[in-house]
């Protein structure tokens, strides 16, 4: 009994973690721009992973094994958001007027 809920609760999170990766991935192809491209990715990328990751630790038995899981997703965690932040700014410098590029396209 208690394999069928630990095998329900993967399927749900790898399923929800897959969904959201493959909205940030279309996402990326649909908005024309860099900004809200960058929010999707940066949404997909850190929900979507860590919700495979927490569905990956509890199909996993062994401790290490899940401390190792849980660290990636602590790391993209911390650093998908440094990323993100480095190229909007760069975005915002290199280019001086944004509002004209949105009424463009």
């Amino acid at each position: 009994m208690l394999d069928w809920i630990r095998f329900a609760l993967t399927a749900v999170f790898l399923v929800s973690g897959l969904f959201l990766l493959m909205i940030g991935v279309i996402a990326q192809y649909r908005f024309q721009y860099v900004l809200n491209r960058m929010h999707a990715a940066s949404m997909g990328d850190s929900l979507g992973l860590f919700l495979v990751m927490v569905a990956l630790s509890i199909s996993c038995n062994e401790g290490w094994i899940i401390v190792k899981l849980l660290m990636v997703a602590l790391f993209v965690w911390l650093t998908s958001p440094t990323g993100s932040h480095l190229i909007a700014r760069l975005e915002l410098t290199a280019n001086e007027h944004p509002e004209q590029e949105m009424e463009i396209k």
